[in-house]
């Protein structure tokens, strides 16, 4: 047996209360209606359509209800009357309310209960250890239903945002395939609740690297993971300012963000977004951490992604040209293919090759000496320069 602790007030409450305050139920369905109505100004229209027959209803069920729980232990609410109460929940959600006035007007209503069947119990002749059971039976009573109407609160909010993310997930997968007419795609982004950006970007990162990027981005993107990677669609930043917020969300994330395109060509940005990922990866110049600054744009390595077009011929290449540093040690190696980049990229001019270096102009002149010694006069082939500018500027040392 259930220690007195463990029971629910209603216990407490004479069970021939139910049969006094039953004949005065119509009359107190009528006043809490009209005392929410006056309470709750979201409540305050005609009770017409389904908005009357839900508030009759949950007013009737609520106290009919009430009416069999005095000198019993059985919970609250029923399963039926549960599933009024997660219904009336629900129902603010779809009609663009917050859960407030719902609660506002489950209180109203137990204030005038609560008036209401004290008086008449007290005309029974109740005493007042009954008259205080009563008075927590009705508190009691109340938060379970706000408890219930919650509960179905927060699930219809659940079930709509996954709706809403899975629509999200289908537009964005509709316009990575690069298929839909105007009317498919403006159809889909309005059921995904998104306006179709006049330009956007593809951006690309490593799975284990997209945790939060959703929120980090916010409902301006759409964002969605895949086998290996995670893919969002960003509009297009227009200011030196959005482009930062999208460097800061980014940052971290060794991410990859695809040149400007219109919705129809965005797969030509993820393409590129996503060959970058991996071409652009090779060298020391494009290390992790370098990597972990900030996100790689594409718009920025258009050359290398030229350059590293055909990765086994650009290797082929590197081998050829390179094959003069075979015999040096690696940081002999290292040192004279830096000095070399360095030259080709400056026209031979020794000053900034020094300042890039960190070296003194003389240094500079002993390593190039040494370059001739091992090129001699191919360095002044058009071609040479050419090609070894391409392998070293890939990251070949």
């Amino acid at each position: 047996m259930a220690s007195p602790s463990s029971d629910p007030p209603w216990f407490a409450v004479p069970a021939q209360v139910s049969e006094v305050l039953r004949p005065h139920l119509p009359d107190v369905v009528a006043e809490v209606i009209a005392a929410v109505a006056v309470a709750v100004p979201a409540y305050a229209r005609p009770l017409e359509g389904r908005f009357g027959e839900g508030v009759q209803q949950g007013v009737e069920v609520a106290l009919a209800r009430f009416l069999e729980l005095p000198g019993t232990t059985e919970p609250a609410l029923t399963p039926e009357s549960r599933r009024v109460y997660t219904a009336l929940g629900r129902g603010e959600v779809r009609q663009g309310r917050t859960l407030d006035a719902l609660l506002a007007a489950y209180r109203a209503g137990a204030r005038v209960t609560l008036r209401r069947m004290s008086r008449e119990a007290l005309d029974a002749g109740l005493d007042t250890d009954a008259l205080v059971a009563l008075g927590e039976s009705v508190l009691a009573y109340i938060e379970e239903l706000s408890a219930a109407s919650a509960e179905g609160f927060a699930f219809e909010q659940s079930e709509r945002a996954g709706e809403m993310d899975r629509r999200r997930v289908e537009l964005l997968e509709l316009l990575l395939h690069g298929q839909a007419d105007d009317v498919a795609a403006q159809r889909a982004a309005a059921a995904a609740g998104w306006v179709l950006p006049s330009s956007l970007v593809a951006v690309t990162m490593p799975l284990d690297q997209a945790s939060g990027v959703r929120f980090q981005l916010g409902s301006r993107a759409l964002a969605m993971t895949r086998m290996t990677d995670a893919v969002a669609l960003v509009p297009a930043p227009r200011t030196a300012r959005e482009r930062a917020e999208l460097e800061r969300a980014l940052t971290g994330r060794r991410a990859v963000v695809g040149p400007v395109r219109d919705w129809r060509r965005i797969p030509d940005s993820l393409r590129l977004a996503t060959t970058a990922a991996t071409s652009l990866a090779r060298g020391p110049e494009r290390g992790a951490a370098d990597r972990a600054a900030g996100p790689v744009w594409v718009e920025d390595h258009l050359a290398d992604l030229v350059i590293g077009g055909e990765a086994q011929a650009l290797e082929d290449l590197a081998e050829l040209r390179l094959a003069p540093f075979a015999e040096l040690r690696p940081a002999q190696r290292e040192k004279l293919a830096s000095t070399l980049h360095a030259w080709l990229r400056h026209w031979g001019q020794r000053a900034p090759i020094a300042a890039e270096l960190n070296v003194h102009p003389q240094t500079v002149g002993y390593r190039l000496a040494q370059l001739r010694e091992l090129y001699g006069d191919a360095l002044d082939d058009p071609q040479m320069r050419f090609e070894l500018e391409l392998v070293l500027r890939a990251g070949y040392r």
